[in-house]
């Protein structure tokens, strides 16, 4: 299971480094039933986090990186997710917490990942 763990990670992982210039530093997944929970830790770029300096700019960053992949996950998975998973993405569930520089996000499918 840790190989199909470390795929879906690296999926992922270029997928965000593609939309923002730059992935996550660290990146952690469980697959639970039919749920993928990823945590990702420094996700930011210096240009966001320059932003993020005022309430006005934080929220600008926040709803960036949660609405933006979302909508991207929603037009289209990334290549090679429901492959390598054996199910369809159904729902993405996606949250940042830009103090702190932590995202999670919730892949439901449509069947148990095995």
């Amino acid at each position: 299971m840790s190989d199909k763990i470390n795929a879906f990670n690296n999926i992922v992982r270029k997928l965000r480094k593609e939309l923002f210039g730059k992935g996550p530093e660290r990146i952690q997944s469980v697959f639970v039933d039919n749920m993928a929970i990823t945590t990702l830790n420094g996700n930011l770029t210096p240009t966001e986090k320059f932003i993020a300096k005022t309430p006005e700019g934080k929220e600008m960053v926040h709803a960036a990186r949660t609405k933006l992949i979302q909508e991207v996950y929603k037009e289209k998975p990334p290549e090679g997710l429901e492959e390598l998973i054996g199910a369809r993405l159904v729902h993405l569930f996606s949250d940042i917490k830009v103090e702190e520089d932590i995202a999670i996000s919730v892949f439901v499918f449509d069947k148990n990942i095995t």
